[in-house]
């Protein structure tokens, strides 16, 4: 049986997570951080940079440079919070919306593609192992710090 690393740094490479962009959509090259801003933006109401921040484990510095270029790139709207102006609530505009659709569906279909090759067994022991990994990885006192 191979490696617990080996198997990660495997599946990491076949999801495409050390590529520089995931894909391209109307022209604009959305990177692997701006996919998943964007899916978080999307599955909540007008969430706060902080929230969001959080959610995707990255200091909010970098995260607020993030947000600029997703709004330079008219993916992304960025409002002050009616009651507190010093957080900013964010939305996804109708082109961030279409692009961030577009990304549900290229990983919809990969995904479909991928599971097409198990029976329903397979599918149900990988997603059920994935459970098990995301609950044990998030009681780690490593997970989501940087190494060493």
């Amino acid at each position: 049986m191979e490696e617990p690393r080996e198997l990660l740094q495997t599946l990491a490479r076949q999801f495409g997570l050390l590529n520089k962009t995931c894909c391209q959509i109307s022209g604009v090259d959305i990177s692997l951080i701006h996919s998943h801003i964007l899916y978080e933006i999307g599955r909540q109401d007008t969430p706060s940079m902080q929230k969001i921040a959080e959610r995707l484990g990255i200091d909010i510095t970098t995260f607020s440079r993030q947000i600029q270029s997703l709004i330079k790139n008219k993916l992304v709207k960025k409002t002050a919070s009616p009651e507190d102006r010093r957080v900013y609530l964010l939305s996804l505009t109708t082109e961030g919306k279409f692009v961030a659709a577009s990304i549900d569906k290229i990983m919809d279909d990969y995904l479909d593609d991928v599971f097409s090759f198990m029976n329903d067994f397979e599918k149900e022991t990988v997603m059920r192992s994935l459970q098990l990994l995301n609950m044990s990885m998030q009681k780690s006192k490593m997970c989501c710090t940087p190494m060493g």
